[in-house]
């Protein structure tokens, strides 16, 4: 019986065929820097297999040049890129073929920071003074708005190319006040060496809200099949990090070990409500007057058209 049972079993397995498995659809995303707590949910997704059950293999690729992103989802060598909504017109303007389909960081992270013990205490104590910046285009136009509202010159300040050394540039005393530092981590950076910061926010100087980090993909793959699942996958890991950061922290440093310090761990906490709770939802009021500003900056020279821009996946 013994033997009948096993010729059995072998003619079965030589006749049934064998269970289907199906690889996951591979998508590389290009970060705009290294990564870091502003990319949390991509994290998470990944370490809870959120991005598995998605039938996703998702690669996070931190970039050789930032700049060089959007080139490089235009020419499609990457599936999707991680860029700023302000960049975005920008790339339109030059003609690269690429459009916003998702959102990740939903509010503005740029400052204009100062020391809170300094002699700064509004914009117009900026008059005269040094300000430190890092990069050049959208934050210069920022700041010119940022002054007018409160009746100063863009002329009545001198800008310094400090490099990306923006809060040793400050508390050095080298510049009175710095450009373009991110709210969820220049503060706590100065609190740590020592020295409190205070932050100007552009949105509540006369400059629209705007979506601060943006999921972009080439115009050629905007009904991929992928990129919704992605977005599902990332609104899963947004949602559970705003329910359970303690733990989401956890598999975060799990993921990357070498970001387990004060510093990443006060951005973390700083960042979570921040994220976009709905990143496939697009906000066409909030595009258009971003970029109507972004024309009266005259860094473009007409305001594009939303659909030329953004689109919102079905």
């Amino acid at each position: 019986m013994k033997k009948l049972a096993l010729s059995l079993s072998i003619a079965l397995a030589t006749i049934l065929p064998a269970p289907v498995t199906h690889a996951a659809d591979k998508l590389t995303v290009m970060l705009e820097w290294f990564v870091n707590p502003d990319h949390a949910p991509m994290v998470i997704a990944a370490e809870r297999g959120i991005f598995k059950a998605e039938g996703l293999e998702v690669e996070l690729v931190p970039p050789a040049d930032p700049s060089s992103v959007p080139r490089l989802v235009a020419a499609k060598q990457a599936d999707i890129g991680v860029h700023y909504q302000p960049n975005l017109y920008l790339d339109n303007a030059a003609g690269l073929p690429i459009l916003r389909f998702g959102t990740l960081v939903e509010t503005p992270l740029n400052t204009v920071t100062v020391l809170a013990d300094g002699p700064i205490k509004s914009l117009k104590d900026l008059k005269g003074k040094k300000i430190g910046f890092s990069v050049s285009g959208f934050e210069d136009a920022m700041l010119k708005r940022m002054l007018e509202k409160e009746g100063v010159s863009r002329d009545d300040v001198e800008l310094i190319n400090v490099n990306f050394s923006l809060s040793p540039s400050l508390i050095s005393g080298k510049v009175d006040a710095t450009l373009g530092g991110f709210r969820n981590f220049e503060l706590t950076q100065m609190k740590l060496a020592g020295h409190k910061g205070y932050s100007f926010f552009p949105e509540e100087h006369g400059v629209p809200a705007y979506d601060e980090l943006i999921f972009i993909t080439n115009k050629d793959l905007v009904s991929d099949s992928r990129l919704p699942r992605f977005l599902d996958a990332v609104e899963q890991a947004s949602i559970f990090i705003t329910n359970h950061p303690q733990e989401a922290w956890e598999l975060f440093i799990k993921a990357y070990p070498n970001l387990n310090d004060d510093l990443n761990r006060q951005a973390f906490i700083d960042t979570l409500p921040r994220f976009a709770k709905r990143p496939s939802a697009l906000d066409r009021a909030r595009y258009e007057r971003f970029g109507q500003f972004m024309q009266d900056m005259e860094l473009v020279k007409q305001v594009p058209a939303v659909e030329d821009l953004a689109v919102e996946l079905q």
